[in-house]
């Protein structure tokens, strides 16, 4: 899985590129159809925030973070990321095993 980091008001470091992936590595392996993963991390005083974006079976999945230490954000949003997919997958398969009604029409009752 390919992991774009992009940074709004700071500079993207080793450190913080090393635990974006290694908090997203559960992830990838756990759907490994996942393609690339968004991640914008944005300082403002006070508060880091991410937002991760990625597509995951033909939908846009996004999930934001936000807390005073960096580090602390990037484990939620990590955790945040494997619910939101781990639902979409939810979804899918309940359309597959969802079963096609036939209408009944009342012409047959009432003859």
């Amino acid at each position: 899985m390919k992991i774009i980091i992009s940074g709004h008001h700071i500079e993207i470091t080793e450190g913080m590129t090393q635990a974006v992936e290694n908090k997203f590595a559960k992830v990838a392996k756990h759907f490994p159809s996942l393609m690339t993963l968004d991640v914008i991390i944005t300082v403002e005083p006070n508060q880091q925030k991410l937002e991760v974006t990625t597509t995951y079976e033909g939908a846009t999945v996004s999930v934001n973070a936000a807390d005073k230490e960096l580090y602390v954000a990037i484990a939620s949003a990590a955790s945040k990321l494997e619910a939101a997919l781990k639902h979409r997958k939810g979804v899918l398969s309940a359309k597959q095993k969802k079963k096609f009604e036939v209408p009944q029409s009342d012409a047959f009752e009432s003859a």
